[in-house]
């Protein structure tokens, strides 16, 4: 049986920005754009950025940005039942986030699996 394995989470993004709001954008820029490729290739059916809010401010000139960018995302996977989803769910996910240099992922829900 087919299942959409759906699960939240945020990843921190370090870049050079000229003010929050121009680091804060590129953030969810460059996020889009890998999502966008994982989208395309296959692994990803759906997905969306949610918000993204500076952590960190630079401490100096030409330090960078740490942005933390929330987001859902979605796969699909065969299982035998919703549990079983979930959990290939979780590894496809975390699978495709890692192919694509996406770091310091944190989960903010369990994955939810739907038929």
């Amino acid at each position: 049986m087919e299942f959409a394995v759906s699960r939240q989470g945020t990843t921190l993004v370090t870049l050079h920005g000229g003010s929050d709001t121009t680091a804060r954008e590129d953030a969810v820029a460059q996020l889009e754009e890998t999502f966008e490729s994982l989208a395309a290739e296959g692994p990803l059916v759906d997905w969306a950025i949610e918000d993204a809010t500076v952590r960190e401010h630079p401490t100096a000139p030409f330090d960078p940005y740490t942005i933390a960018v929330a987001f859902d995302v979605v796969v699909t996977v065969e299982a035998a039942d919703a549990e079983e989803a979930g959990e290939r769910g979780a590894e496809a996910i975390d699978a495709a986030l890692s192919e694509a240099g996406v770091e310091s992922v944190t989960y903010r829900s369990s994955p939810t699996a739907s038929a």
